[in-house]
């Protein structure tokens, strides 16, 4: 294996690579670079995400610039804006050490005012999304009358995303001599097209084989019923304790929906998905990046060009209609040599669709076993012991409370304090999966009885459909809301209300959504300080009014009493605690504007 420098790679990139970390060239890379360097013809590259094409295009790209021209020298596509900033990060990286080079993203979402005022200073390379960049050309802010090389990333994703006449648009204004590349997962008849009316006698690099899935996911289903595939979904999240994924859901309805599911369960999850502002987008994903969220739910569309490190797991909830959308989620994983796993919830007739998968991919699934209770349990126990086993103690920060500690605790033996330590954090889970059955369909299992395991504790309360409203749990207080799913009030919509409304720490238990109305349970001590904070708010321009559930209002108004009307169930709900002091200071989220009578 060559190194870098053997590649061609100058001293100024080497020594800025090596900071990031960068020792040998991946494959892609080891065969891009030179060509990239050295060689005049096009080139089709077919790699999977994931597997440093970045680097592959970005150092040649940059070593060809010529400083001294401050007109845009190359330009790189990408399908959406995530990737386009992420690109434009990588770049500026790469060149840390050139003085005087200028890359500039480009992309919808943004002011364009500030990326015209920015073309006119001078950039040598643009990242663009095709969009934006068509609307500037037809501005005439942008001319790429001096660009010498075309970098076409995820093109193939462009491609689903409808932006084939803009790129066709677009290459109609750079120079017949241009050098261009194209990258792309997968080959289909479009790419081929493009690569025929744009590119001149182009070389073909295959990382793997042409639309093979990355050689380091695991690909895994499960096979249950489709009325127990959230349950399935809870399950392996639960058997993963540090699992940090993409769940990927066909719709729009489906992903809200499964996401308020799994907040209302006490997962630490959110959605992605067309409806939202780009605004929100970009909350959501920072908060994905940083890791304050394990489980993103998000459509394809929204999920496309997302560069995120280190994912365990891609969950298909639902199969795609086309295979090529399966290796484009499955590579989201697995990235950059590391192991990722794909899983697929499937039910009974998704099981061809799942075959064809395999045909195309070139890879076989393996048959998982949705985890039991007893799994579960034992698996979560397990990683809690190992924390305690790595956690950092700061001697001298809690050397002034142990003594007082000790003498309270000294009549209880270590065995006895270790039992007490598994309770604290496992009673909930402990009782929920009590007496869960499998989920697997018969079948498939094998089972004598022939009868489907039903969970009375998950799926008995989802099937029956309906429950009265309850009280709160012991320490808890239950709250109405006068907001519901029709004014399109969810779970993360109270959640940012409190977070931007209620000074200190507040612990939200059980949340649930009615149409007009809601119910959420707050810690008894910050029931007041809650009903305080949200008052005169309004959501959307309507006005919030709390109150503890079932208490008639002391002012001399009517009394909203709150219908007992049913709610659907979905199952066990973890404690969520908040620090809303951390959030008041990001500037990017929307306040609830408070409006006084």
């Amino acid at each position: 294996m060559k190194t870098f420098e053997e590649l061609g790679i100058g001293d100024s990139i080497l020594k800025a690579i090596t900071e990031m970390g960068y020792e040998q060239p991946m494959p892609v890379q080891e065969q891009v670079i030179p060509h990239l360097l050295y060689e005049d013809t096009d080139l089709v590259a077919l790699a999977q995400t994931g597997t440093g094409k970045t680097a592959a295009f970005g150092l040649p790209v940059i070593q060809r610039i010529d400083i001294k021209n401050n007109q845009p020298q190359a330009l790189i596509l990408s399908p959406t804006r995530e990737l386009c900033l992420q690109i434009a990060s990588d770049l500026a990286d790469y060149s840390k050490y050139i003085d005087g080079l200028r890359v500039l993203p480009v992309y919808g979402g943004s002011s364009i005012d500030s990326q015209i005022r920015m073309l006119r200073k001078g950039v040598h390379i643009v990242v663009a999304t095709p969009g934006r960049l068509l609307d500037l050309i037809e501005r005439k802010t942008v001319y790429l009358d001096n660009v010498s090389t075309v970098i076409m990333d995820e093109a193939d994703e462009m491609l689903n995303m409808g932006f084939l006449d803009s790129i066709n648009a677009i290459l109609s204004k750079v120079p017949e001599n241009r050098k261009t590349l194209l990258f792309s997962a997968t080959m289909p008849a479009e790419i081929a097209k493009i690569a025929r009316n744009y590119m001149h006698n182009p070389q073909e690099v295959v990382i793997g084989s042409r639309n093979e899935g990355a050689a380091n996911v695991k690909h895994v289903y499960y096979l249950v019923h489709a009325k127990d595939k959230y349950l399935a979904l809870k399950r392996i999240a639960d058997f993963y304790p540090n699992i940090y994924g993409i769940i990927f859901c066909r719709t729009r309805r489906e992903t809200q929906e499964i996401a308020d599911q799994l907040i209302q369960d006490g997962y630490n999850a959110d959605s992605l998905h067309g409806e939202l502002s780009q605004q929100q987008r970009d909350a959501v994903m920072q908060k994905f990046r940083v890791r304050n969220i394990q489980l993103l739910v998000a459509t394809d569309v929204a999920a496309r060009g997302l560069d995120v490190n280190d994912l365990t797991h891609v969950i298909n909830y639902g199969l795609p209609d086309d295979i090529e959308t399966y290796t484009h989620r499955s590579g989201r994983t697995g990235r950059a040599g590391k192991s990722g796993i794909s899983i697929a919830i499937v039910h009974v007739k998704e099981k061809g669709r799942l075959r064809e998968i395999e045909r195309k991919i070139g890879k076989q699934f393996e048959k998982g076993h949705v985890p039991t209770g007893t799994e579960i349990c034992e698996k979560q126990l397990f990683n809690l012991v190992d924390r305690i086993e790595k956690v950092k103690v700061n001697e001298e920060e809690i050397a002034s409370y142990l003594p007082s500690i000790f003498r309270k605790l000294e009549w209880l033996s270590e065995q006895d304090i270790i039992k007490r330590i598994v309770s604290l954090e496992f009673n909930r889970l402990l009782d929920y999966y009590k007496d869960s059955n499998e989920l697997d369909v018969p079948d498939e299992r094998g089972r004598k009885d022939g009868k489907r395991g039903r969970d009375d504790r998950e799926g008995g309360k989802r099937d029956s459909g309906r429950d009265r409203t309850r009280a709160a749990e012991p320490g808890f207080a239950r709250l109405f809301i006068n907001v519901g799913k029709t004014d399109g009030f969810f779970p993360n919509n109270l959640i940012e209300l409190v977070n931007n409304n209620v000074r200190g720490r507040v612990d939200i238990g059980r949340i649930d959504l009615m149409p007009s109305f809601s119910f959420f349970d707050v810690d008894e001590k910050s029931a007041h300080r809650v009903i305080s904070g949200l008052k005169n708010c309004d959501f959307f321009g309507r006005r919030i009014n709390v109150e503890i559930a079932g208490e008639k209002k002391s002012e001399g108004g009517r009394r909203r009493k709150p219908s007992p009307e049913s709610r659907e169930s979905y199952g066990h709900s973890k404690k969520r605690s908040y620090n809303h002091e951390k959030f008041s200071s990001d500037k990017s989220k929307k306040r609830a504007s408070s409006k006084k009578k």
